[in-house]
């Protein structure tokens, strides 16, 4: 087990990974496993955790108040979608208002 160093071409960011090789005995050969640990600090050269899916997962995220939480049911996912096409709706009036 080891920890390997990645960088991103697209945003030039070095991602940390822990490395765990094994003998895959029916293709005979070795394979390893990677698991994403963090970010490393380009000054300090620290590893920074994240889970490498969005900003809320990492330990230095500070929630906004226009950060949107999704429904975790249908139900909450009905009552979303009907909210937005009320709204929607409300503001294809207002800029119907606005054009005339």
């Amino acid at each position: 087990m080891g920890i390997v160093y990645q960088t991103d071409k697209r945003s030039g960011i070095t991602y940390a990974y822990e490395n765990q090789s094994f003998w895959d005995p029916e293709l005979k050969r070795s394979k390893s496993k990677r698991k994403l640990i963090g970010r490393v600090d380009p000054e300090t050269q620290e590893i920074i955790p994240t889970d490498g899916r969005c900003k809320k997962r990492s330990p230095s995220y500070e929630a906004g108040s226009d950060d949107y939480e999704m429904p975790k049911t249908m139900k909450g996912l009905k009552d979303e979608v009907r909210r937005l096409l009320k709204e929607n709706q409300e503001l294809r009036e207002q800029l119907e208002k606005y054009k005339s």
